[in-house]
């Protein structure tokens, strides 16, 4: 049986405190762990060599003891060899709470995550286990399904301009493993795109009774003809007749409620000038009062046809300015 040096698992000197212990494990369970490393069985066995070592070193009992034992281990080894008896047996006790406030996985958990019947080490399982070297034990949680919660599902819906600005519902069909069924899914005023909404219990299906995961929709917004949504403001273009942007008036904006707003004109507006219309913008979710702004964008529309009468009001108008047609020659 190898002894395990779990100072050096953790990059750690003996004399370290056990705050810095609890750091070294942090650092590097957050680095090797299988959720970062999938298929990766190198990091998937310095995992669990790591919270091995945690669940010692992280334990002020466990920690002292496994230092009596460090100091004796070749009595240990040849006790062994001699066929004599553990001078350490019955001084072990299993624990999983680990030291400082941060625990390491209990054997349970690993067993969970990797399927092992024992993930640990044969050296652990001899002087903290309770056993006697080689002894099998039956695996923890046999003779019972073992649970495993459902993975959360992300999957994709596309919403018109309108059902984001007023909320809506729409019917999913959704399939779990081979049986389909359908589900009604409101969406919240407000969203814009790349809104992740929450749908709870409707992921993968859990194992052995455990709780299935989430449904996730990341909605993606549909174009639109006359709006465009930067942020949550909204811009749209308001056609203004060039009597109304020269003199001033009035000009009728369509907003996402259905509701037509009134702009004022004012005299000599120019082509491509904004306006804002303050609260005609898009919801905040949870919020449908709060809204954002909808920006209106001038567009002059000129005649595409006189009558001989406009002609000539045009004609008097374009001699009052003093902008009277003149010949140019060219240079």
């Amino acid at each position: 049986m190898e002894f395990k040096d779990y100072y050096k698992t953790l990059g750690v000197p003996k004399t370290a405190t056990e705050k810095e212990i609890k750091q070294a494990f942090r650092k590097l369970a957050r680095k090797l762990h299988p959720d970062v490393n999938p298929g990766d069985k190198t990091a998937e066995a310095k995992f669990k060599e790591v919270n091995e070592a945690y669940e010692v070193l992280g334990d002020p009992e466990k920690r002292k003891k496994y230092d009596e034992l460090g100091a004796n281990w070749r009595m240990y080894e040849q006790a062994g060899a001699q066929g004599g008896a553990n001078p350490f047996a019955g001084s072990w006790n299993v624990g999983g709470t680990g030291g400082g406030g941060f625990r390491g996985m209990t054997q349970e958990e690993m067993e969970e995550l990797f399927g092992d019947s024992n993930p640990f080490s044969d050296f652990f399982t001899t002087f903290f286990g309770g056993g006697t070297g080689g002894a099998q034990r039956e695996p923890r949680g046999a003779g019972r399904v073992r649970q495993r919660p459902g993975r959360d599902i992300e999957n994709e819906i596309e919403l018109p301009l309108e059902d984001a600005y007023r909320g809506s519902t729409h019917r999913l069909s959704l399939r779990h493993d081979g049986h389909a069924r359908s589900v009604d899914v409101r969406i919240p005023a407000g969203v814009i795109d790349g809104s992740r909404v929450r749908i709870s219990g409707e992921g993968e299906q859990g194992q052995g009774g455990a709780a299935a995961g989430d449904l996730y929709l990341r909605v993606r917004l549909a174009p639109h003809p006359v709006f465009e949504l930067k942020g949550r403001d909204l811009y749209t273009k308001v056609l203004v007749p060039v009597m109304t942007a020269v003199l001033g008036g009035e000009a009728s904006v369509m907003t996402l409620s259905g509701k037509p707003a009134r702009l004022r004109i004012p005299p000599l507006t120019q082509n491509g000038q904004i306006f804002r219309l303050k609260g005609y913008g898009m919801p905040t979710v949870g919020k449908p009062e709060d809204k954002a702004d909808l920006y209106a964008r001038i567009e002059v529309q000129l005649p595409a046809d006189l009558s001989t009468e406009e002609r000539e009001l045009w004609e008097a108008l374009r001699k009052a300015s003093g902008d009277a047609a003149k010949g140019h020659s060219a240079a």
